[in-house]
């Protein structure tokens, strides 16, 4: 519908092209929307206001003569009126909007997609948690946040890649060896208290354990762990990411090594490219006011990047003072490689603890392609756990957090990916472990879910009465709450295709709960089995368009669609 409203004034504004209102050649692209309040239209168009001064005259004028310049034979518009500062409220006739379960039905499974993104070639990086314990549950948020922005933009057309980073080098991992080390060496002797620093969580001795059964005492003389002993817990820790992952049905394309940046001399290569751009130079910078310094920070000269020419707040190191790279460097060459396989754009999801790790990633990114607009960075924030509504906060593997594991093996799979973006990234979630496995409204997945279930419950019942389908008329559906109901339906590929472009998938599982609360109050006031066939069907076929919205908006955040429930 948004489209045929589009087509609509287009076809209007090429009228006024030709009478010489406006100027020729293609115009400044206008938004088509649906007002919040249904007194204003079903659509609204911000054209006059946009085009006002093309027009040399006022948007409320420019609007009226918009208006004027419509087809004169045209079905879909049964009013248009220009309101406050120059809007055109567009009113659709009835018997359009009931064409839309035709539409829904017709269309299936594909119903809500589009191919805007004409075939753009888009990674999406996320999760990308370093491999040196399980995933927890702020690391599910941000997977279920990345999976289905991925789902989503391939349902609007674009050529999506999913990307899992493995910071397999570094600090961290070698931190990692040395806990498994000392767990290790505890399985044949007492050993002193755990270094500082080290990972004491319940997991560290099981990959200790695991090292034993396959190697012996091999690693017993040794003082450091040897790359042999680091690899083998990254891969024991990647085992169960990957595990976890494969339970909430995510999966990826590409699996990339940092480990490979060093090994192949990609860091060395993005530095270089900087340096050929007098982008980096030998300085000292200040210490940051007011707070602890970061961790690249150290009073000496340093290897910089300048950043501040990018919008960043300060130049950025690129080596520590024993000559190695910083994560910064590393991170400037792994996206620099994702931009020379010839993205167009790039989405990373990142825990809210990396905020501000953005401009400076971004600053480098547009040094190495001139691009401003490749990486788009949204950031996710913390998941609060609850039972019943007191915090949780034990965990038996995890020692200090909870596991994702433990929380997806009590309430399931569909609960999490759905209550997971029951809120936008950027706001902290509460998640209650209860209220998740409750079958009742007051559980957002259930309430969606239901609605999909309580169709297929009367085409039980149709069964069970041996009745016949009945007979599609539109006509027959004169209800207010009808027509609403369908207004609601059409919604879907505008939904979708909002929340790829704005990369905020939250909007799905909002507009799925917005639309089964009015398929819920129309099938709990209105007998949809009657006696009249004409009406029963109607009515039927309206609700199994309901079905399949509410089934294509499920499978698209990546929830099943019970039958019974």
């Amino acid at each position: 519908m948004r489209e045929s409203v589009a087509q609509l004034v287009t076809q209007a504004l090429a009228a006024l092209q030709a009478q010489g209102v406006l100027p020729g050649g293609e115009l400044p692209p206008c938004k088509v929307e649906r007002p919040k309040e249904r007194q204003h239209g079903d659509f609204s168009v911000n054209s006059a206001m946009v085009l006002a001064r093309a027009a040399r005259m006022k948007p409320r004028e420019l609007a009226e003569r918009i208006l004027a310049a419509l087809p004169a034979d045209q079905t879909l518009v049964r009013e248009g009126a220009v309101a406050g500062p120059g809007f055109i409220n567009f009113f659709l006739h009835r018997a359009q909007w009931l064409t839309v379960p035709d539409t829904i039905l017709a269309q299936g499974r594909d119903y809500g997609r589009t191919t805007s993104g004409r075939g753009r070639r888009v990674q999406v990086e996320f999760v990308s948690a370093n491999p040196t314990g399980p995933m927890h549950v702020g690391h599910g948020r941000g997977a279920v946040t990345g999976d289905v922005l991925a789902t989503l933009l391939a349902a609007t057309g674009f050529a999506v890649e999913r990307e899992y980073y493995i910071n397999d080098a570094g600090v961290q991992v070698g931190i990692l060896g040395t806990s498994v080390l000392h767990r290790y060496r505890e399985l044949f002797a007492p050993q002193g208290p755990m270094p500082d620093g080290c990972y004491p969580a319940p997991y560290v001795a099981d990959i200790a354990r695991a090292l034993w059964d396959r190697d012996g005492d091999r690693w017993l003389a040794v003082t450091e762990p040897p790359r042999a002993v680091i690899d083998f817990a990254i891969d024991q820790v990647l085992g169960w990411i990957r595990h976890d992952l494969e339970r909430l049905n995510i999966r990826f394309d590409h699996w990339f090594s940092e480990l490979d940046l060093h090994r192949k001399g990609m860091i060395d290569a993005a530095v270089e490219q900087l340096a050929s751009q007098d982008l980096i130079y030998q300085g000292v910078l200040e210490a940051p006011k007011g707070k602890q310094p970061p961790e690249d920070w150290e009073p000496r000269p340093q290897l910089l990047f300048r950043a501040t020419r990018f919008g960043d707040e300060v130049d950025r190191p690129l080596k520590k003072s024993d000559g190695s790279y910083t994560y910064f460097a590393a991170d400037i060459a792994y996206h620099f490689d994702k931009a020379r396989r010839g993205f167009d754009q790039l989405v990373n999801v990142w825990g809210a603890d990396h905020g501000g790790y953005v401009k400076r990633v971004q600053a480098a990114l547009e040094a190495l392609t001139g691009r401003r607009d490749l990486l788009d960075v949204q950031l996710v924030q913390m998941v609060s756990l609850f039972r019943d509504g007191e915090p949780v906060k034990m965990s038996k593997r995890g020692g200090t957090f909870i596991t994702l594991e433990e929380v997806v093996s009590e309430v399931g799979a569909d609960p999490v990916r759905f209550l997971f973006l029951t809120r936008s990234s950027n706001s902290r979630l509460d998640f209650d472990l209860e209220l998740a496995k409750r079958q009742s409204n007051d559980n957002p997945v259930f309430y969606v879910q239901y609605a999909h279930a309580r169709v297929h419950s009367l085409e039980d019942k149709l069964a069970e009465r041996g009745l016949d389908p009945g007979r599609w008329d539109p006509q027959a559906l004169v209800l207010e709450e009808e027509l609403e109901l369908i207004r609601q339906m059409s919604r879907l590929p505008e939904v979708v295709e909002g929340a790829a472009l704005a990369h905020e998938p939250h909007r799905l599982p909002y507009y799925l709960m917005e639309l089964a609360g009015v398929f819920h109050a129309y099938y709990n006031a209105t007998p949809i089995l009657v006696e009249d066939p004409v009406l029963r069907g109607s009515r039927l076929k309206l609700a199994r368009a309901l079905r399949q919205v509410v089934g294509n908006g499920l499978s698209l955040l990546g929830v099943s669609t019970p039958e019974r429930m």
